[in-house]
Parts: structure tokens; C-alpha cells; sequence
């Protein structure tokens, strides 16, 4: 609603040096940035929105809170200005609103400073308020903070997200790394504990690489290493997760998978990885083959026993004469060890 505080001629677009520039074709638009303006003073809200728009930024308006959530539905809004006198849902119930189901930053304004606080505003989300009469290169030096805020937020999250990614990933294959394999294991080990889920787990290693590095660099090594990687994330499902154990090993975690089923994970791969051919010199062309052991998870076990298994089971792939897998399970005990001796 207007407020008897509010002075019309402080609207005014052309007492407004902000405005007075001699090309006005120069003023650069911030496609990105779209501004939405609600008062139900259809003057006040069409002089802010051509001074908004002058001023660089798109902008469109609504006049009541409910119009104005309308059009988020269909725009990708930046920043909202609204007044707090509004019909139907006032400003600070537009605000919170707002703030629950929108990433967007809220200006409020308002000409009744004596019912309102800076403090009441905040709380509801709001990002800044403004009290009425104000001059519109306020209003803008408040606009352009707000944004200006709010982008250091989106590049510190940013930021903060590399970092993140980083630290649990292996540089070399981008697949996850060692840190991130037992944490996301005590994971799995704990859905498949409470909900009764299956957990399979396989170690596979490079048979021979040593020989292969010695032969023809770690640059060719590492070659191998990055596309292994990338065979085996194209066989794997959405729910299964590939990490780099560390040189040229890696584990696979395959949730809601049971042993046999975790075999035919193990085949696609195996298979997959004998039918690639590598260069690692001119009009050379070399095959690689990996070992495989495979376990699948036992109620109540310890982590660390689970894996020794998974390793034991490669191991013993080895020991067979390599490229080939392995299958290493616990036996529960038999009803024939229950019985008395009779």
C-alpha cells in the first residue's frame, strides 16, 4: 500500500542523477540479473521498475504477494524488492515464504519506520530494508550490495565444493580415492545392516605392471591407469562407486549386490579390459589383464575383515596364474556343527 511518508517527487526518474548520462544506449545489461519489484502502488511500482530497468537490470512487478509468487514459478529471480504494506499477505509473510522455497535475496521496504524494525525484517530473511522516503541511488547502492553479497556467497560455496571434490578424489584417474572408499564402505555397511541389503565388494589389480612401467615409462603407465578407469565406471550402475585403492589397484563397492550377481560386474570389466589395446609405442600395440577378487558382505563383521577378504580373494587370483576372479565367502555355520552328538 503508499504510504503518507512517501514523497512522489523522490521518485522522480529525471531528478534522479543516477540518470543523467548522455548516451543511454551505453548502459550495459546484466541479462542474469533479474529483479522483482511488488508494491501495489501502481506509480511507485512503475517508476521503480524503469529505474530499476535504466539502471542495467531486467525487472518485472507484481502487485500483491500472491502475484508476485505466480511469477517465480515461471522466472528465475535474483533479488526481490517488495513493499511491507501489501494486500492479502503483507511483505515479511512474502519474505519468509520466499526465503523456505526460493534461492533469492529480499529487499523489503516500507514508510512506517515506527512499526517496523531492521531486526524483524532480518529474521524473516530479508537481506537489507529501506526505509521510505529514500532516493532511488539508495535504493540501487542497496540493490548492487545485495547482489554483490550474494554472488561472493555462490564463489565461496563454489570454492568450497572444488575443495571438496578434491580431497576425496584421486588426481591421476578422477575416480574417488582411498579416504573416500572407507568412509563411503561405513556407509554402505550400515544401510546393508539396517535394512538387510546385500554388499559386494571387488579388488582388482593390473597383473604385470611393474613390467609394463619398467618397458615403457610411467607416462604409458599411466595411460593405462586413467583409461582402467574409465572401463571400469562404464560398467558399473548408477548405485556402484570405483576408487583407486592406491598404485594399481582399485576396489569397486556394489551395494544391494549379492556374490553371484557381483560376478557378472567382475566378467563386464575383465572382459572389457582384455579387449583394450594400448600404444605405448609407435606401431606397438600391447594388451593388459587384470586380477579380480571378489567377496560379498557378512552380517556384524568387522570393515577391516571384509576387505582383508576382498584382498585375500585377488590374491588368489594371482596365485592361479593371474587374469582371472576369484571368490572368497563366508560359509555360515551348518545346522550339522548345531548337533549333538548322538
Amino acid at each position: 500500500m503508499s504510504t503518507p511518508a512517501f514523497k512522489k517527487q523522490e521518485l522522480d526518474l529525471e531528478a534522479s542523477p543516477q540518470l543523467s548520462y548522455k548516451n543511454k544506449t551505453m548502459v550495459k545489461k546484466e541479462m542474469d540479473e533479474l529483479v522483482l519489484i511488488v508494491d501495489d502502488d501502481a506509480d511507485i511500482k512503475d517508476t521503480m521498475h524503469e529505474f530499476i530497468t535504466r539502471s542495467g537490470y531486467n525487472s518485472i512487478t507484481a502487485s500483491s504477494a500472491e502475484e508476485a509468487l505466480e511469477l517465480l514459478k515461471s522466472n528465475r529471480v535474483n533479488v526481490a524488492i517488495t513493499d511491507i504494506r501489501l494486500p492479502g499477505k503483507d511483505g515479511l509473510q512474502l519474505t519468509d515464504i520466499i526465503k523456505q522455497k526460493h534461492d533469492i535475496d529480499v529487499i523489503v521496504m516500507t514508510g512506517y519506520s515506527s512499526e517496523y524494525s531492521y531486526e524483524e525484517a532480518i529474521k524473516k530473511g530479508a537481506s537489507d530494508l529501506i526505509f521510505k522516503p529514500f532516493r532511488f541511488e539508495e535504493l540501487l547502492i542497496r540493490l548492487k550490495k545485495v547482489l554483490k553479497d550474494r554472488q561472493v556467497i555462490k564463489d565461496r560455496a563454489r570454492v568450497f565444493n572444488k575443495l571438496e571434490k578434491l580431497a576425496i578424489t584421486d588426481g591421476l584417474t578422477k575416480l574417488y580415492n582411498l579416504r573416500h572408499f572407507y568412509n563411503q564402505l561405513e556407509v554402505e555397511i550400515g544401510r546393508c545392516s539396517r535394512y538387510g541389503h546385500s554388499l559386494a565388494l571387488l579388488l582388482l589389480d593390473i597383473d604385470n605392471f611393474k613390467m609394463y612401467n619398467d618397458s615403457y615409462g610411467h607416462l604409458e603407465g599411466d595411460k593405462v591407469l586413467v583409461r582402467l578407469s574409465q572401463i571400469i565406471k562404464s560398467c558399473l550402475r548408477t548405485m556402484d562407486s570405483a576408487y583407486r585403492y592406491g598404485g594399481e589397484e582399485f576396489t569397486v563397492i556394489l551395494p544391494e549386490t549379492k556374490g553371484e550377481e557381483a560376478k557378472n560386474v567382475a566378467n563386464r570389466i575383465k572382459t572389457a579390459v582384455e579387449l583394450e589395446h594400448f600404444l605405448p609405442q609407435p606401431d606397438k600395440v600391447v594388451t593388459i589383464t587384470i586380477s579380480i577378487g571378489l567377496t560379498e558382505y557378512f552380517k556384524n563383521e568387522q570393515l577391516s575383515t571384509f576387505i582383508k577378504r576382498a584382498d585375500q580373494a585377488m590374491y588368489n587370483s594371482k596365485a592361479k596364474g593371474r587374469n582371472r576372479i576369484s571368490s572368497l565367502f563366508v560359509e555360515p555355520p551348518s545346522n550339522q556343527n548345531n548337533r549333538n552328538p548322538g
